[in-house]
This record gives structure tokens, C-alpha cells and sequence, in this order.
């Protein structure tokens, strides 16, 4: 779904939405799936997650033999991903809907205060007010300083961002023109060392995929997305328990994946990297170890993550200029992943994109899933 402001419609009109879309994409008979994933539903709204799957249930005719609601923010699509797999190995299905929906409140109706106090540390980070860019900032001013990265390079993965963006028609930026490192700096400050420009982009959306057995996979697509490896770490749950903040869990779930997959990191060929905010995939790049060490302001600087770059990075435009879709937000960083593997991604498709790295977090990057998608089983 193109990310937007659907002030009209609640989260399971956009559930109908998405699901109603793919089954005509994919030209599938909705008795085909067999299990369904879904993200929390909004229940402030009214809408609780058990309504959601039974309305979808009777709506479309689906015949889930298992349902269950994820609830990791950003890397509850990794996980979908991981449990839909075990389903198939185990017999328990054989097409699962995987799916979420986000929308964004108003900052005049609290949504602010409501999310920092829901991440962050009851007893030493809520009394002091933080709000979700001042923590990410935390972070990112200690990665600076441990691995000598500049408020020029931070700014460079958005100007990134948007040269992708401009790509694609589904994103928010798209149309609007480039940006400059000097753009992002004189854009308005939100956090130091986070401009407006570095921030990503509230919106509301979401999306859908599908996890099928290999067999059902070549049916429905000349060229399905295999996953090869998959990973995952759940680290300390706030900034001022976290220890070492230059270093995430992708460092764990990294490894794990490649482990699984028999590949290294100079193996992927394009990465998609949840960037809430401009030093996000910096961070990321050199965890995964995309890059070496303190490498990731040059690596960005040399223009290897833009388009027709050495190395792309978030084809679709990112968070930062296709859209952050709240809780949802990671299945657009899975749908591109997949598109690249599937050589469906239109103007924007790289080139021999045999190995696709697809890294999403929740929280204050805490939960982590790393996934390697790829044209080969």
C-alpha cells in the first residue's frame, strides 16, 4: 500500500485494503492461505486483533489453520517470516499472510509522550521526557564519536534516501526533487545531531506478503524470493540499559543469518536497512559487517549506496523518503527486498540481485531479525 494519511479509514479497513489487493495481484484463491499473521490492530480504536482475524477470516473466505498477532514494532515482519517457515516445515500450512497496518496520531493528540513512555525506562528515562528522536540521537552521537562518523556522512544516508525515492512513484518524496548534505543541515532541528531531513516520514500504510512452500512459490511467480537465511536477537530494551550503543543486535542476528545461509556479507549484492532516522543504516552497515569499521560515512560519501552505486542500499527510498508506516514500517523494507529478488522493482531494480539483505528492528533498536532472500532456493 502507498503510504499516505488515510484519516478516514481505521486499521482494519486498511487490512481489507491490502489483503484484497494481493490476492488480485497474486491471482490466487484466498482458500489457498492457510495461516495468518498480523500486527496489533489498533484496539484503542476498537478493534481488537481477535475481530480483525475473524472479519478477515469471513470476509475473504481465507481457511487459516493458525493465526497469532506479532508485536515487535519494526521486526515483527522477520519473525512472521521466520514462523511461517517453521509452519510449512512442520506441515501446519502451506501459504501464510503475513501482514500489517500502521497509522501515525497527531503530535497534539499525544502520540509522542504516549510512545516514549511505551519504549522507554520507566524509573531513569521517562522523568526526564525523552522523546523518540532524542533517544535515537543518544545512540547516534556515541557511534559518532566511537567510529570518527560526521554530521556530514549521517546526512549523506538521507540524500541517499531521496536519489531512491525519486525512483519509485510509491513513495512519499517521490516527484519532490534531490537533496543536498547542506539541505539536511539547514533543515530545522529536531535532536541533535538529527535535522528534520534526517527524520523519517510519518505516515499510514502497510503491506502484505506471502509464504508459501517452494512449490506453490514457482506457481504463482516465474521468479519467487527464496529465503536463504534468517536471524534474530533481542537485546536490552532501553538506551540506559543497553551498555555499548554503537553496537546492536544486528551484530547477533547478522552473523546468525549468514551462518544459516553459508554466505559472507561480500556475498549480498543490495541491502535493505530500517532507517528511522539518517544514522540508522550507517549503524546497521558497519554491525552487519556490510563495511569495515568507522567505514560507513566514506562508504556513503562515494555514492556505493545510491542508484548505480557499488553496494545500493534502501532502493525504495527508506523510511526516510518513502514513508515510515508506524508498527508496519518493516514490511515495506521486507516488500523491497523481495521485489529486488524477484526482479519486480520497475526503474529502481539492481542488477543481478542475487542476494538480497533485508536487517528490521523494533524499539530503540532492540529487537533484530536479519533475513537473505535470494533468486536461488
Amino acid at each position: 500500500m502507498r503510504p499516505g494519511r488515510y484519516q478516514d479509514q481505521g486499521p482494519y479497513d486498511l487490512f481489507r485494503t491490502m489483503v484484497r489487493d494481493a490476492i488480485r495481484h497474486w491471482g490466487i484463491r484466498p482458500d489457498l492461505i492457510d495461516g495468518l499473521l498480523t500486527t496489533p490492530s489498533g484496539q484503542a480504536q476498537g478493534q481488537t486483533d481477535a475481530y480483525v482475524h475473524d472479519k478477515l477470516v469471513a470476509e475473504f473466505a481465507l481457511k487459516p489453520r493458525f493465526a497469532e498477532t506479532m508485536c515487535l514494532g519494526g521486526a515483527s515482519f522477520g519473525v512472521m517470516v521466520n514462523r511461517a517457515m517453521s509452519a510449512i516445515r512442520e506441515g501446519r500450512a502451506k501459504a501464510v499472510l503475513c501482514m500489517g497496518s500502521g497509522k501515525f496520531l497527531k503530535p497534539s493528540e499525544g502520540s509522542g509522550e504516549m510512545l516514549a513512555k511505551t519504549i522507554a525506562e520507566q524509573d531513569f528515562e521517562v522523568p526526564y521526557g525523552p522523546f523518540i528522536p532524542s533517544l535515537y540521537a543518544l545512540i547516534a552521537k556515541r557511534f559518532m564519536h566511537e567510529r570518527n562518523i560526521s554530521r556530514e556522512d549521517i546526512a549523506r544516508a538521507a540524500v541517499s534516501a531521496r536519489k531512491w525515492a525519486l525512483l519509485n512513484p510509491d513513495a512519499r518524496m517521490y516527484g519532490k526533487g534531490e537533496i543536498t548534505i547542506e539541505d539536511v543541515l539547514a533543515s530545522r532541528p529536531i535532536a541533535e545531531p538529527f535535522h528534520y531531513l534526517d527524520c523519517s516520514i510519518p505516515s499510514d500504510g502497510g503491506g502484505v506478503i506471502l509464504v508459501t512452500s517452494a512449490d506453490i512459490g514457482r506457481a504463482l511467480s516465474d521468479q519467487p524470493a527464496y529465503v536463504l537465511g534468517y536471524g534474530e536477537y533481542h537485546a536490552r530494551g532501553t538506551v540506559s540499559g543497553a551498555g555499548v550503543l554503537d553496537e546492536s543486535g544486528a551484530v547477533q542476528s547478522g552473523a546468525e543469518a549468514f551462518a544459516s545461509a553459508g554466505l559472507k556479507p561480500s556475498d549480498i549484492d543490495v541491502a535493505q536497512l530500517y532507517d528511522a532516522f539518517s544514522a540508522t543504516p550507517l549503524i546497521l552497515l558497519e554491525n552487519l559487517g556490510l563495511c569495515a569499521r568507522g567505514a560507513s560515512g566514506e562508504f556513503y560519501q562515494s555514492g556505493a549506496c545510491d542508484p548505480g552505486g557499488s553496494f545500493p542500499v534502501n532502493t525504495y527510498g527508506g523510511l526516510l523518503s518513502f514513508g515510515h508506516t508506524g508498527d508496519s514500517s518493516g514490511m515495506s523494507v521486507l516488500i523491497e527486498g523481495a521485489k529486488q529478488a524477484m526482479g519486480q522493482a520497475g526503474a529502481r531494480q539492481v542488477p543481478n540481485a542475487d542476494k538480497v539483505l533485508v536487517h528490521c528492528y523494533g524499539g530503540i533498536m532492540y529487537d533484530h531479525t536479519t533475513l537473505i532472500l535470494g533468486r536461488e532456493p
